[in-house]
């Protein structure tokens, strides 16, 4: 299992790396397609920073974290491939903008207070927030007057997925990401002789991990190559090899764990 995660990994970073310039890719307009193979290659990135964690079998704790971050952006992958609009693509790049709004007005502000002065690092912050709004193409009007993506268990039922995902990839990832009660206790607590302390660093890399988060890359990268290609018969072989795969490590999967 831990091979096949790697290998998805490997294939994700394959697929962003697909030119526009190929024959049988249909026309997209090159941001958009920077958002796609954006995501794509965050997706091989994390799996292998977890291929580098875990593969003494440790540090379950930390690659769990990292995990949940990779099946958000698998999901949002999917989503915009289900539904390309230039409204969705917008909406996903001004959401990820607004805080640098934000952060912009506080800087002049504090610039404001000392009658002008700028400091050196202020002047370079204010140049790299204004770097991200021209590569967006987008207005600061724009960014800020636009609606909110709709969050991930929307997304997750827009693109057919059961509840189920978004339980068990988001909120249940976010006990990780957030140190929440329960996280505690799986990853951080212990308990000998009635006595509640610190668990050692001794937390694995569970298999079902293996599984979960490589199907729902293998699906956005289904759907990303499906938007990509328009003419089933190019996408046709490469469609198939990617629900080969998935079948693989589905029922690898189902031989490991028997009955559970």
């Amino acid at each position: 299992m831990f091979e096949w995660y790697k290998y998805v990994g490997h294939l994700a970073n394959y697929f962003a790396c697909i030119s526009l310039d190929s024959p049988a890719v249909r026309e997209i307009d090159p941001i958009h397609h920077s958002i796609l193979i954006g995501l794509l290659n965050r997706c091989s990135r994390l799996i292998l920073s977890n291929v580098t964690l875990s593969h003494e079998g440790l540090f379950g704790e930390t690659t769990s974290i990292i995990d949940r971050c990779i099946f958000e952006s698998a999901i949002k992958l999917n989503w915009l491939c289900t539904n390309p609009t230039d409204d969705h693509f917008n909406r996903f790049i001004a959401e990820g903008l607004k805080t640098e709004i934000e952060f912009k007005q506080k800087i002049e502000e504090n610039i404001r207070s000392r009658d002008g002065d700028v400091m050196a690092i202020e002047e370079r912050m204010l140049r790299s927030i204004e770097n991200y709004f021209r590569k967006a193409g987008l207005t600061e009007e724009y960014i800020a007057q636009s609606r909110k993506l709709p969050n991930l268990a929307q997304m997750i039922e827009q693109v057919g997925h059961d509840r189920l995902a978004y339980v068990i990839g988001q909120r249940m990832g976010s006990h990780h990401v957030h140190g929440t009660w329960a996280s505690l206790w799986f990853h951080y607590l212990d308990e000998k002789n009635g006595v509640i302390v610190p668990r050692d660093h001794n937390c694995p890399t569970h298999v079902n991990q293996y599984v979960f988060v490589p199907l729902v890359i293998l699906d956005g990268i289904r759907k990303y190559f499906e938007f990509l290609v328009t003419d089933p018969e190019e996408s046709e072989q490469m469609v198939g090899v990617i629900d080969a795969i998935s079948e693989e490590i589905t029922t690898l999967f189902h031989e490991i764990s028997e009955t559970d």
